[in-house]
């Protein structure tokens, strides 16, 4: 599928300041990412990496729905910035030809607000916002029920949607926005469901979350390739290095325990 010209440019600036588009070096490995703590790690990982002869070229993005499409066109050999459900859609939507090939990091998406400090001080009828992305929007809406604000349809389960809340006691009202723009909604809204990374960049601090996802949550990053790299040995000893006690314990020590390692 084609790029939308506003992704299509984002992608063709950040990959032309990166570099060529081609990796020459069997050992070089360009990879795509959303800037944050995700990079952080990446760039932790990339310097174990180094020292086994493998060279990482990190890739950082604004717009979620560009790394899959840079994929997709071989400007990059591998992203990690999404989760499987988010794969799927993409999959599914666009007709990539991409796999994952491990799990990484759940990062918690939780509520935040500049107004109340618990969920018991939310008020009849306060405004929220939650991303506009399919599978983030769903994610979201699961920690909404998990914090007892609203209860949806039996089976909703991944796929969920705003029309899918069969209980909404506090009758909140639902605003559907861009994961980027969630942090500065807190301004004009009581709350918002805010994705990590765009919390951290924002100054937001996890520990004053209204509500975290936690060590139970699905939604756990991939490493995604294209289905004719799933087998690539250069790809396979960059993720176990990231997989490794080192970058488990950097990950513990930088964040604190707000960013969950699944190994």
């Amino acid at each position: 599928m084609k790029l939308t010209r506003i992704a299509a440019f984002v992608a063709a600036v950040v990959l032309a300041a990166a570099g060529p588009t081609k990796a020459a070096d069997p050992q070089l490995i360009r990879i795509g990412v959303t800037a944050g703590p995700y990079a952080d790690i990446l760039r932790y990982a990339g310097e174990l990496a180094a020292k086994q002869g493998i060279q990482l070229k990190i890739v950082e993005f604004t717009d979620y729905t560009v790394p899959n499409a840079a994929l997709a066109q071989d400007d990059l050999d591998i992203n990690n910035f999404q989760h499987q459900p988010y794969l799927d859609n993409q999959v599914a939507q666009r007709g990539y030809d991409i796999v994952p090939i491990a799990k990484s990091i759940i990062v918690p998406i939780g509520l935040y607000s500049n107004k109340v400090t618990k969920i018991e001080q939310i008020r009849d009828g306060a405004t929220t916002a939650i991303p506009n992305d399919p599978s983030n929007g769903a994610r979201a809406l699961q920690l909404f029920e998990k914090a007892g604000l609203i209860k949806l349809k039996p089976g909703a389960g991944i796929k969920a949607t705003v029309a899918d809340i069969a209980e909404n006691p506090k009758h909140l009202k639902f605003n559907e926005l861009d994961a980027a723009q969630l942090p500065r909604s807190l301004n004009d809204l009581d709350f918002s469901a805010v994705n990590l990374n765009y919390a951290l960049n924002a100054g937001l601090d996890p520990k004053k979350a209204l509500i975290l996802e936690d060590a139970d949550s699905n939604w756990n990053l991939v490493f995604a390739v294209r289905a004719k790299n799933k087998d690539n040995p250069t790809l396979k000893k960059f993720v176990e290095i990231y997989r490794s006690p080192e970058v488990k314990q950097f990950v513990e020590n930088k964040f604190n325990g707000t960013i969950l390692t699944t190994w």
